[in-house]
């Protein structure tokens, strides 16, 4: 009978979650010291999961390039593997804390900016006097990274955007409010073709596809002089006279310049939605931040024009911010 001879340790082993966290962690920071940071851990020792847990698959998963490394294919495949295996512990483990009560327990939340600034904090709020020992985690996040995050369970939940109703089939969504666009500029009552002359300022170009569109629908395209996502810095560039920009009612609660005026765009905004992946029902801790969230909806009315403004302006649009 011939024998046969197993090549790699691998077939033999099953994958340490303690190594398989060291190695999302080098993943994630490109660094074993920073990652031995997060972990809490030696340096030595995050290098001693990583050389081990080289050993028990048999490849090669990080090269040495001068005092830093890099990972191999191979290291990057399995990194990916790894992120997701720890997310889905995680919420595991989560899910088990908050089953035996809410006296503790964890719910991580993916939003985006002006979600972040404007409306989580009340929810944050309202959780911690209701669930004081509840721990909220916070990631600021475009819609789409918040939707991934949740597919690889590294979230529990998302408050997301979009400008239509639709959602991805296998998220469970929420509709919360609709932000209304504002056209920001010196003077009240002013529509998005009363500056086609004017000077704009725009996001970057993968955040600007809404707005151009708007543009053409009301009959110009836009000349974009200047580029930039911060609120603040397109406010002061609008409150100097350097141009005119469009801005979500969210966004201008996080932040108002003096001297800027808000002209709501009528029939145009973006839908605000809480989501969640998985079937139902959520985990208690999830539940009880999603509770604390529509308190906040209701508690501060983020769908209202933000004061003060003028009346809706026909003919307006609005410009997709993918970070606000």
């Amino acid at each position: 009978m011939p024998i046969i001879s197993r090549t790699h340790a691998y077939s033999g082993w099953m994958l340490d979650i303690v190594r398989l966290r060291v190695l999302a962690a080098i993943a994630a920071h490109s660094s074993v010291t920073k990652a031995a940071k997060q972990l809490n851990y030696s340096q030595p020792a995050v290098s001693h999961h990583l050389a081990r847990l080289e050993a028990e698959t048999g490849a090669r998963l990080v090269q040495r390039i001068g005092r830093g490394i890099r990972l191999t294919p191979e290291g990057e495949h399995l990194a990916r593997r790894a992120t997701e295996i720890v997310g889905r512990v995680d919420t595991a483990a989560a899910e088990l804390s908050a089953m035996v009560g809410l006296r503790t327990g964890r719910v991580r939340v993916a939003g985006f900016q002006s979600a972040l600034a404007a409306l989580i904090p009340h929810a944050a709020a309202t959780l911690r006097r209701e669930h004081p020992g509840i721990e909220l985690h916070l990631t600021d996040a475009h819609p789409q990274v918040a939707i991934n995050l949740l597919r690889a369970g590294q979230v529990d939940a998302a408050v997301i955007f979009h400008y239509d109703d639709t959602t991805p089939d296998d998220i469970r969504t929420t509709h919360l409010f609709n932000d209304p666009m504002h056209l920001l500029s010196l003077e009240p009552g002013q529509t998005l073709l009363d500056h086609r002359d004017s000077a704009w300022i725009a996001g970057c170009e993968h955040c600007r596809r809404e707005f151009v569109e708007a543009c053409d629908q009301a009959g110009f395209g836009p000349y974009i002089a200047y580029t930039s996502d911060d609120v603040i810095v397109e406010q002061a560039l609008v409150a100097a006279g350097m141009g005119v920009t469009t801005m979500p009612g969210l966004a201008l609660r996080t932040h108002r310049a003096a001297g800027i005026q808000a002209t709501a765009l009528r029939d145009f905004e973006r839908r605000v939605y809480l989501a969640t992946y998985g079937d139902p029902p959520d985990p208690p801790a999830t539940t009880a931040f999603i509770a604390a969230l529509h308190h906040a909806v209701q508690q501060t009315q983020p769908g209202e024009p933000t004061p003060p403004t003028t009346d809706p302006a026909p003919g307006g649009h609005q410009r997709s911010d993918n970070r606000r």
